[in-house]
C-alpha cells in the first residue's frame, strides 16, 4: 500500500476510472450483442434499429477515451456490413 498521500488519491482516482471504463466496455458489449440477436434471427428492422443504437454507444465510448477510433470503426463497420446483409 502507498504511504504518499499524492499516491494514495491516485490509487483511488485510477481505481473510478477504471470501473467507469469497465462499464462503458460493458455496454458497447451488450449493444453488439443485441445487433448480433437480432442479425441472426434475420430480424431486419429489430437489427437496424439495435444498430443505430450500437454505433451510438460506441461512438460515445471512443469519445470518452474508453476504445480507440479505429476500433470503434471497424465495430460498427462489421455491424453494419452484417445489418445489411440479411435478407
Amino acid at each position: 500500500m502507498a504511504n504518499i498521500k499524492s499516491a494514495k488519491k491516485r490509487i483511488l482516482t485510477s481505481e473510478k476510472k477504471a470501473a467507469a471504463n469497465k462499464a462503458v466496455k460493458s455496454q458497447v458489449k451488450t449493444a453488439v450483442k443485441k445487433v448480433r440477436a437480432a442479425v441472426e434471427a434475420g430480424d431486419k428492422e429489430a437489427a437496424k434499429a439495435a444498430l443505430i443504437n450500437a454505433s451510438s454507444v460506441i461512438d460515445k465510448a471512443e469519445t470518452k477515451g474508453v476504445i480507440h477510433k479505429n476500433n470503434a470503426s471497424r465495430k460498427v463497420s462489421r455491424l453494419a456490413s452484417a445489418v445489411n446483409k440479411i435478407d
